[in-house]
């Protein structure tokens, strides 16, 4: 059976990614090409499901969408009219959704089924673009409430075994950069604050590239820490580096890959381990 890789994309703003517009003409791409090729959708090694983290659902304890089928929650506002109809029906799988509670559980984790809640934009709109086919079951996962980078990471080293039943796992959030203000004000146009991006992305980008698994937990304990962290991640308002988090606990030992994407004049940076 194929091992099923672990990938954490950018999903853009809002529903902007499917409505080509200028500024995330490079997110659709990447999700509409390089991802399904991660994935190896259309051949036999394709994932026999999907187990999706969204920053769009931050709960207390672990929460997994266990539904057969689920609608869709529209967590967005001021769009077009038509991206209030978007539809996205693959189905849900209560059998992979068991299966992300007892991988929580082995590793001493509490976690809550949710047959309710709908899929938010986190998880339908790169989906959209990654396999618009819909044919492969998706259990949307909450990340914690808390953002504690230790937990997020023993959260994922727990799922990591869902691999080896070719169960894919696909964080979904923005983890370079998640600062709305500072696009609407013009700060992202500021030298200083180009300096800065680019330097915080090295760090980013080594930490995640670091074989070891034991050594990138190490270092992303301390991510708050490092110089930038507040301005691309405003304090208590994480969300969007947390699937990431959880990405590079599920991946494992072994070296990340990846690419930027630019949004609004900000490199958005993807990662994955296959």
């Amino acid at each position: 059976m194929a091992r099923a890789p672990v990938i954490c994309v950018t999903h853009g703003g809002g529903p902007m990614p499917i409505l080509n517009d200028s500024s995330q003409k490079d997110i659709t791409l990447s999700l509409s090409t390089k991802v399904p090729k991660i994935l190896k959708l259309g051949t036999p090694e394709a994932p026999k499901a999907i187990v999706l983290i969204t920053a769009h659902w931050e709960t207390e304890f672990v929460t997994i969408s266990n539904g057969s089928k689920h609608d869709l929650y529209y967590d967005y506002g001021g769009f077009p009219a038509e991206t209030y109809k978007l539809k996205y029906n693959a189905p849900g799988s209560p059998e992979v959704a068991r299966a992300v509670a007892e991988a929580l559980k082995t590793a001493g984790l509490k976690s809550v089924m949710d047959s309710k809640r709908g899929w938010d934009h986190g998880v339908f709109i790169p989906l959209l673009l990654i396999n618009p086919a819909a044919d492969i079951p998706i259990v949307q996962v909450s990340v914690l409430r808390s953002q504690s980078p230790s937990d997020l990471f023993a959260m994922g080293r727990a799922l990591a075994p869902l691999r080896e039943q070719n169960i894919a796992i696909i964080g979904s959030g923005s983890a370079s950069f998640h600062h709305i203000s500072s696009y609407f004000n013009g700060k992202v146009n500021m030298p200083s604050f180009q300096r800065m991006q680019k330097q915080w992305a090295t760090t980013l980008a080594r930490t995640i590239g670091m074989p070891q698994a034991d050594q990138r937990e190490e270092s992303l304990l301390a991510w708050k820490r490092w110089e930038g962290s507040a301005q691309m991640h405003p304090g208590g308002a994480a969300e969007h580096f947390s699937p990431l988090v959880v990405c590079a606990g599920a991946a494992g030992d072994g070296v990340a890959k990846g690419w930027d994407d630019m949004m609004m004049g900000v490199p958005m940076s993807a990662f994955y381990w296959d």
